[in-house]
């Protein structure tokens, strides 16, 4: 799939571990680490604004277009 997803970049570079993001956005570990992954088919608009919110960034630090 050419969306690459750099959650793991920005949990790094905020010191914030994953499963504190999780209980930050009310979702499971499971289900952030099935982003985390790229394992994912589809992220709520809702769910993507919390992480912005929650990790202090903007869509495109957290997604990025790769042609394959």
């Amino acid at each position: 799939m050419p969306i690459v997803i750099n959650l793991d970049v920005m949990l790094a570079k905020r010191k914030m571990r994953s499963n504190e993001l999780a209980e930050r956005l009310g979702i499971t570990t499971a289900n952030l680490s099935i982003l985390k992954t790229g394992k994912a088919k589809a992220i709520r608009f809702s769910t993507l604004e919390a992480i912005c919110r929650e990790l202090n960034c903007q869509p495109g630090d957290i997604m990025e277009y790769v042609n394959e």
